[in-house]
């Protein structure tokens, strides 16, 4: 195709739509996908981990090496308030409508409508491009980007940057430049006591209380007041048990969970701790599992990250504002093997019914991925 005619990103993202890719089923999802990049050049490698379909897809074998990084898996659509099916894909007075309009196949249709354009006028560009689509993004995201990224390492195809294409945008397209992400983990922790009667509570040791005193420890004493990319470490109670059907028994445990968004001040090893800590101070008898989600990490400010501005700002007129807001994206694991950051669409219908994207939106995107590229690569 001629580089002055854009390539459209519409029939690539219904056809992607059509496809009921509920994770971690495929349902063909990655099938229209390969057959879109087959003709660019690229040379596929489509893999299964567990339930999970996977594809990394790679143009040259150059440097440098940039990867888009996305999911073809989507949130289950619910069964009532759409309007029309929820995977007909179907264009409305210029909005494109449905499950994954937004999160995220509208977005991978427009990097490969803007990657193809590129392609087209520069045949011989320098270093080399992959793409990275996972279907468990939405799911435990265990048997997706974290597997591909392993299987990447063993065959030498880790890039030099990587931009997942997340919808990051909050009202205008490009306004937000995703360079990091806080940390997440949960605790269960379940506190020992001595069952007994209500009425002598002297003959036993109520857990309740123990857990309450915990509890009011951890979160009047913030564990910080924000960093340089970061807004505060937040720490939220999320759950509370005690199992008891009777009023009058002091039950022998109490349970509760925790869950803490942790800026680069601190580890997911040292909020443990942390956490520990105040068991002990009220010499708690406690069990205590820690799930960690992922990380807090920061791509700082510097050549890659102003590529990304440069482009953002010819492509849109929009001057991006740096975030490290929200909540986990596989952006938590690709950065501990190369610099990321993620850039999309808006995000505002994301998950929700009649989720959608404006058809101009769409586009505007695949030009600011081909901005991307000339910047990566000139």
């Amino acid at each position: 195709m001629s580089s002055n005619t854009p390539t459209d990103p519409l029939p690539l993202a219904q056809a992607l739509i059509r496809c009921a890719s509920v994770t971690p089923a495929d349902d063909g999802a990655l099938g229209v996908l390969e057959a879109a990049l087959a003709p660019l050049g690229f040379t596929l490698h489509r893999m299964r981990f567990g339930e999970v379909e996977n594809l990394f897809a790679r143009r040259g074998t150059g440097a440098p090496h940039f990867c888009y990084a996305g999911h073809t898996d989507v949130v289950p659509p619910g069964t009532e308030g759409w309007q029309g099916s929820p995977f007909a894909a179907e264009v409305r007075d210029g909005v494109l409508y449905g499950r994954g309009a937004c999160d995220m196949k509208g977005g991978i249709a427009a990097f490969v409508a803007g990657m193809s354009d590129f392609v087209a006028a520069n045949p011989r560009h320098e270093g080399s491009i992959s793409l990275l689509i996972t279907g468990d993004e939405e799911g435990p995201s265990v048997d997706g980007t974290r597997k591909v990224l392993e299987w990447m390492q063993a065959n030498n195809h880790i890039p030099d940057m990587a931009l997942v294409g997340e919808p990051t945008s909050k009202v205008t397209l490009g306004d937000t430049l995703k360079i990091g992400r806080r940390g997440s983990m949960t605790a269960y922790i379940t506190l020992h006591g001595t069952q007994g009667h209500s009425a002598y509570p002297q003959r036993a040791d109520n857990p309740i209380h123990r857990l309450v005193r915990v509890l009011h420890r951890l979160t009047t004493n913030p564990l910080d007041q924000g960093s340089d990319w970061f807004e505060a470490t937040t720490l939220q109670v999320t759950g509370l048990d005690v199992g008891n059907t009777a009023n009058n028994v002091i039950p022998p445990a109490a349970r509760c969970m925790i869950n803490i968004r942790f800026n680069d001040l601190h580890t997911s090893a040292s909020i443990t701790e942390h956490l520990h800590a105040a068991l002990r101070a009220e010499d708690a008898r406690y069990d205590m599992r820690i799930s960690v989600s992922g990380e807090s990490f920061v791509t700082k400010p510097g050549a890659y990250v102003d590529a990304l501005k440069r482009a953002v700002a010819e492509q849109t007129g929009v001057e991006p504002q740096l975030d490290t807001g929200g909540g986990t994206s596989d952006a938590r694991f690709i950065t501990n093997y190369c610099p990321v950051v993620e850039l999309g669409g808006v995000g505002t219908t994301m998950h929700q019914v009649n989720e959608a994207v404006p058809v101009a939106e769409l586009r505007a995107l695949a030009g600011l991925y081909r901005g991307v590229l000339e910047q990566v690569f000139r």
